[in-house]
């Protein structure tokens, strides 16, 4: 295992740059996850932590060691890819025991390693099928078990569920959370999937256009948004976002609810929703339309749990209301979160 500081690094192709100093300390044993949408930088600042890509300008430390310049087989970390890259005509242990053979590892421990391997991943079984005979989630599992026989100090993960359906890839995520919690690698792991990301990181650094946005736990990044941009990108539906002079207000659909469901003297903003349609997903429902009365008019949503009384019908206008605690303030000119003393106050009763 290994502490891994990335040392202002950028990353510039002829006139493009994919990613623009970014300093990051990932801690020994830590999950953390690079995630934005495609184009951010973030596969491309985990290629050059693997060495596959040099940096225009900064450093890259594993361990004790400045790595910027040393070859990938000499950094001691392991990559799992969003193909497996599996060789097809090879068995799966003879596809696991490949980084020994290159090494020369002798027979004897070749085996050992393999097996050992093998069932941490839970596919001893299948150690005499070829990669085709075998299903998306095994092939994932069979090249981490590749990776795990280097005894690599970090493990570098580029988007390795991306190929598998809905249900798979919940279930490998908890499979995956569960092997880096026994083996205890530090791990860095890119995607785009929000879901993934909140699942799976210790923290969660949030990219956009080659640039660091947001570094922080899942639940620091989903209740306090750095901007504008993480708020809306982290959270499904995202933060409703409504524009009052030179603040803008976001506040989650989950916390936007009928009056009814508030406490009697609950601090709260009161707000007349006009709802246009109704999309019914089973354990919620989410409610499409307008705000009006305290804010100005615009589109939000409203996620309700089945479970909460709400009576308000498509085409209808019912009594909304928001706890001023979950209200979250940004800068209009610049959309960085503004700090709860610095709020300005929006024109409505504490209690109506």
């Amino acid at each position: 295992m290994a502490r891994v500081e990335i040392r202002r690094i950028s990353k510039v192709f002829a006139e493009h740059t994919a990613v623009s100093d970014v300093d990051l300390v990932v801690q020994d044993g830590e999950f953390l996850v690079l995630l934005g949408p495609s184009g951010c930088g973030k596969s491309t600042l985990l290629r050059m932590i693997a060495g596959l890509e040099l940096p225009t300008s900064g450093d890259i430390v594993i361990g004790e060691r400045i790595a910027t310049r040393l070859q990938p087989k000499d950094r001691n970390v392991a990559m799992v890819f969003q193909n497996y890259a599996l060789y097809p005509h090879l068995t799966i242990y003879e596809n696991i025991a490949f980084p020994l053979r290159v090494r020369g590892v002798k027979q004897k421990a070749v085996d050992e390693k393999v097996r050992w391997a093998a069932n941490l991943v839970g596919i001893e079984r299948l150690l005499a099928r070829k990669p085709r005979q075998t299903s998306g989630g095994e092939r994932q599992r069979t090249a981490l078990a590749r990776s795990l026989v280097r005894d690599p100090d970090v493990f570098l993960l580029d988007e390795p569920l991306s190929n598998l359906d809905a249900k798979l890839r919940h279930s490998s995520r908890e499979e995956l959370r569960q092997f880096q919690d026994r083996v205890g690698v530090t791990s860095i792991y890119v995607t785009h999937d929000q879901v993934e990301a909140m699942g799976l990181g210790d923290r969660i650094v949030v990219m956009q256009g080659g640039s660091v946005r947001q570094v922080g736990t899942p639940e620091e990044i989903y209740l306090h948004p750095a901007d504008t941009f993480v708020a809306t990108f982290i959270g499904s539906p995202p933060m409703n976002l409504v524009t009052t002079g030179d603040t803008i207000l976001g506040f989650r659909p989950e916390n936007f609810l009928p009056e009814t469901n508030f406490a009697p003297g609950a601090d709260i903003m009161r707000v007349p929703f006009r709802v246009q349609r109704v999309e019914y997903l089973g354990g919620d429902r989410l409610l499409y339309g307008t705000v009006s009365g305290a804010l100005p008019e615009t589109s939000v949503i409203a996620r309700i749990p089945s479970s909460v009384a709400c009576a308000a019908a498509q085409g209808t206008e019912a009594a909304f209301a928001i706890a001023r605690s979950e209200l979250r303030s940004f800068s209009a000119s610049t959309g960085r979160a503004i700090t709860h003393h610095d709020r300005p106050s929006v024109r409505s009763s504490a209690h109506g």
